[in-house]
């Protein structure tokens, strides 16, 4: 029999809760079979596994879990992976070019910082010596 996994092996292995690994399935990223009364039990197969581990992936990369559903079901397609790779670096420069702005948008910040430091710092030496002349 394939492997096969239970709510709690994943969560141990990915360092998750389970409620966010029954997020996952909500959000169409996870199809664990059920067994058990009323069908109670998941059971997770390698697939799902998988898609977990890309899943967690693509949210460090900073993707959005739609965006890591499209390119994960991409990998369910035929074999021809020409369409899920150029989709791929599709999202990624998009990603790139935000992270970019955020990066930009922050050094900007730290330069107002830097200048808001060196003037208060002037400011108060002059504050000093009129407070504490010779």
């Amino acid at each position: 029999m394939a492997n096969t996994y239970s709510i709690s092996d994943l969560a141990q292995e990915f360092d998750l809760t389970t409620r966010a690994i029954r997020f996952y399935e909500d959000m169409g990223l996870l199809e664990p079979e059920r067994s058990g009364p009323g069908g109670r039990n998941r059971v997770y197969s390698a697939r799902d596994r998988t898609r977990l581990k890309l899943t967690l992936r693509a949210k460090r990369l900073g993707l959005s879990l739609t965006e890591a559903k499209d390119l994960i079901d991409m990998y369910d397609s035929p074999r021809d992976t020409v369409p899920q790779l150029k989709k791929f670096l599709v999202v990624l420069a998009e990603h790139r070019q935000q992270l970019e702005s955020q990066l930009a948008d922050l050094q900007a910040t730290l330069d107002e910082v830097k200048t808001h430091e060196k003037e208060t710092r002037s400011l108060l030496t002059k504050a000093s010596k009129v407070a504490n002349p010779g």
